[in-house]
């Protein structure tokens, strides 16, 4: 395998952005079918790799339908605070956007059982194993973990073009942590969108004066934790290890080919080719 550098796509978040943040929906001709998933979906990606990934190899993860299960059975309030049936709109639309990748010579996975940040985690090990810089395309912060290595960053492409990318560096600046300490940091204060409470009373400034020194949660002394905050320590604990990426889940083989993804296809034209218009 080259050193061709990685992009790997976090699909699911790329797909909710396309379907939830055009300003108008976009239809099929006949006004049977909405397409602003698919169509967004691939415009963006589009886009991302004329501006961030050109001569990059290009490669998308999925969330399984089972994914959150392993978390779940350590916590049932797990991602409970999300829609148990997302619209039905945007889970048509990922049939669609499947067969649009495949179209578009763009690699993809959805391995049963696993969430889409863990099977990225593994990917991005992998490809450091083999010497490529890996960029990970995503808005969700829990991915600032692997940043850590001094060769991967996060994309977000729906931030001002100074700010779309985010190193380890970057996040010692804004969080005055680590991003090897990120699991224990979010641990602290809590992580909302995955229904993650936090230790009650711990903000931002204290959890970061906690983990000072590269600190881990076994390490801050007992005298430094008020009594509200020891009680809830086991959940802390828990919490941190379900926010940690698993960098070892069971892929299939040669997933990943080291050789440039080609130039994506305009959206339109795409939809043209699977006769979706």
């Amino acid at each position: 395998m080259t050193s061709l550098p990685l992009l790997l796509v976090d699909g699911h978040h790329l797909l909710y952005r396309a379907w939830y943040g055009f300003a108008a929906r976009i239809h099929s001709r006949d006004k049977q079918h909405d397409r602003t998933g698919v169509f967004g979906f691939a415009a963006l990606l589009r886009k991302a790799q004329l501006q961030h990934a050109p001569g990059h190899e290009v490669f998308v993860v999925f969330d399984a339908e089972n994914g959150t299960q392993e978390r779940v059975e350590q916590d049932d309030a797990y991602k409970a605070n999300r829609a148990a049936q997302p619209d039905p709109g945007l889970m048509e639309s990922l049939i669609h956007v499947k067969a649009a990748l495949d179209e578009s010579g763009v690699r993809w996975i959805e391995q049963d059982g696993c969430e889409g940040d863990d099977a990225i985690a593994t990917l991005t090990v992998l490809a450091r194993r083999h010497g490529r810089p890996v960029d990970v395309m995503s808005g969700d912060k829990d991915f600032l973990q692997l940043l850590a290595d001094t060769e991967v960053r996060l994309l977000n492409t729906m931030l001002a073009e100074h700010r779309r990318y985010s190193t380890g560096l970057d996040v010692v600046a804004r969080y005055s942590v680590s991003a090897s300490q990120w699991p224990d940091y979010r641990a602290l204060t809590g992580d909302p969108a995955d229904n993650i409470a936090g230790v009650r009373g711990i903000g931002t400034k204290t959890a970061a004066r906690l983990l000072r020194e590269g600190r881990s949660l076994e390490q801050i002394p007992a005298d430094e934790l008020r009594p509200t905050w020891a009680e809830q320590w086991p959940d802390a604990l828990r919490w941190r290890e379900m926010i940690r990426l698993d960098h070892k889940v069971d892929l299939p083989d040669e997933l990943l080919t080291g050789t440039p993804t080609p130039a994506l296809p305009r959206a339109a034209l795409l939809l043209e080719r699977l006769r979706l218009w």
